[in-house]
C-alpha cells in the first residue's frame, strides 16, 4: 500500500463520517440555538429545558435518516472491502 492510497482511504473515511454525522449535529445545534433563544427571551434558566427537546429532536433525525445512513455506510463498507481485495492482487 502506498502512502497516497492510505491517505485516500483516510480521506474517504473522514468524509463519510462527517457526512453521516452532519444531520445529527445540525439538528442538535439548531435545536440548542432555538432553546437558548427561547430561554433568553423568557428568562427561564432551566437546564432540563434544553436537554429534553434536543434528545427528542436528535432521536427523530436519526429515525428519519437511518435508511440513508445505513445505505451510505453499506456502500462505503463494500467499497473498502473491494479496495482491500485489490491490494492483495
Amino acid at each position: 500500500m502506498t502512502i497516497e492510497a492510505a491517505i485516500d482511504i483516510i480521506r474517504q473515511t473522514v468524509g463519510t463520517s462527517l457526512l453521516l454525522v452532519g444531520p445529527i449535529l445540525g439538528a442538535a445545534v439548531a435545536i440548542g440555538l432555538a432553546i437558548s433563544l427561547f430561554q433568553t427571551v423568557t428568562s427561564i434558566q432551566e437546564q432540563t429545558l434544553a436537554f429534553v427537546p434536543k434528545l427528542i429532536g436528535v432521536g427523530l433525525v436519526m429515525v428519519m435518516t437511518s435508511s440513508w445512513m445505513l445505505k451510505t455506510l453499506v456502500e462505503f463498507t463494500i467499497q473498502m472491502f473491494q479496495r482491500m481485495a485489490n491490494l492483495g492482487a
